[in-house]
């Protein structure tokens, strides 16, 4: 995960224009959010940058949506198990 990346994308767009990015690299191969040469990164990345996006539009920070991200990240690999810590 480009963590700096995420942040810019975050940054410079709203969740509604991160959405139409996605929606555009499906439909057509391009986006005007990311330029990469792998279309699967470049979902996968504005997916990530929608959601903190989202989250500090809540009213977190930056740094603090991208930890909440990673969490919720782990959360999905680790099958839904919360940590017992």
């Amino acid at each position: 995960m480009d963590t700096r990346l995420i942040k810019d994308i975050a940054r410079k767009y709203t969740p509604e224009q991160i959405e139409g990015c996605i929606t555009q690299e499906i439909e057509t191969g391009r986006n005007i959010c990311l330029a990469d040469a792998n279309s699967e990164k470049i979902v996968n990345e504005l997916s990530k940058a929608e959601v903190i996006r989202e989250l500090a539009d809540e009213g977190m920070t930056l740094a603090d949506a991208l930890r909440e991200l990673a969490r919720r990240m782990r959360l999905v690999q680790s099958g839904f198990q919360e940590d017992k810590q």
